[in-house]
């Protein structure tokens, strides 16, 4: 590894030391060690095959691709031997019962942003952990107990929470561990760098098309301040760059066919992302309320999404006060 003049030894506590013992932190650690080899084949490329290649569908009709199946065969293993009773993934169309008597049920996401596979964008997974209950997944965000995500770029980090704050570890090839490198991470309630796809707004209701045209005025606009724009096409880079550097996203439901209810998932990309958002002290909303709120009509079921600084989530909320829901 290329060392700097400023380099010096690694620092910070390991994962697995933070997450010793047993519970929901004890699956948090497993979903964790199972990051590297994932990690690796992603960093391979093309070098032994196509990861992009197509080799079915998913519920909504999104093609599956090679590394989408894999990586959720791979989580799969993972948390039957972790333990877990029983998991909803994205890349199934029902839910996977593992041990009968597990006492915890996850529901995953194990390739966020598949669509840059291949590319060196970002990409990533997402998970929620619940108590194993009758109800199955069924319940609103309120009953996870533990989430987190992981983050495949220049680096590959793991955030998480079990309810006692947002933490992030960065994988030390060196040490053959994930080293924790922040921790108790905070949102300032003010955004100065919004997050979503221009390229959609002119099928946004009215009202968010008004809050996008003063935002873009800049301080020559109503909101008196510049903002920077940033779109990485995958939620969870937009989750990590929040977390770390603040600001706001958006996926909105708008006018286009099959887009009447946005399009992310919301038990297993967007109750993850919004019990990790509130534990850092910002919000994550549908537009009218908070996601965790949101009992779930299906398994795999969409939903709008809003996360991020708190002060921006609220105006936003403003705008789509004045607006007719979309078809």
């Amino acid at each position: 590894m290329l060392r700097l003049p400023t380099d010096g030894p690694a620092t910070g506590p390991l994962l697995d030391d933070l997450l010793a013992g047993d519970g929901a932190p004890a699956v948090v650690a497993a979903i964790a060690r199972a990051l590297p080899p994932l990690a690796a084949r992603l960093a391979a490329g093309r070098l032994h095959g196509d990861p992009e290649a197509i080799v079915g569908t998913n519920d909504s009709g999104d093609s599956q691709k090679a590394l989408d199946m894999a990586a959720h065969d791979h989580m799969i293993a993972v948390l039957r031997d972790a333990g877990v009773r029983q998991v909803l993934s994205e890349e199934a169309l029902d839910v996977i019962v593992l041990n009968e008597d597990g006492t915890f049920d996850v529901a995953i996401d194990p390739i966020d942003g598949s669509g840059s596979i291949g590319i060196g964008a970002p990409l990533g997974m997402l998970f929620s952990i619940l108590p194993a209950d009758p109800q199955g997944f069924m319940r609103t965000g309120r009953a996870v107990v533990a989430a987190g995500y992981a983050s495949f770029g220049h680096s590959v980090d793991f955030g998480w929470s079990t309810g006692d704050g947002v933490h992030i570890a960065t994988w030390d090839a060196e040490a053959d561990a994930f080293r924790v490198s922040r921790q108790n991470l905070r949102l300032k309630p003010q955004a100065s760098t919004i997050a979503y796809n221009a390229s959609n707004e002119r099928h946004w209701a009215p009202g968010l098309q008004g809050w996008a045209s003063d935002l873009r005025a800049g301080r020559d606009g109503p909101r008196g301040r510049d903002f920077n724009m940033r779109w990485l096409a995958a939620a969870v880079g937009e989750l990590h760059r929040i977390l770390l550097k603040g600001g706001a996203f958006l996926y909105p439901a708008d006018a286009r066919p099959g887009y009447g209810d946005g399009r992310l998932r919301l038990i297993y990309e967007c109750v993850p992302i919004a019990f990790l958002i509130e534990q850092a002290g910002g919000q994550a909303t549908d537009g009218h309320g908070p996601i965790l709120d949101r009992m779930p009509r299906g398994l795999h079921e969409f939903t709008p999404l809003y996360f991020g600084a708190s002060d921006e989530i609220y105006a936003l909320h403003d705008a789509i006060k004045g607006s007719p829901r979309c078809p």
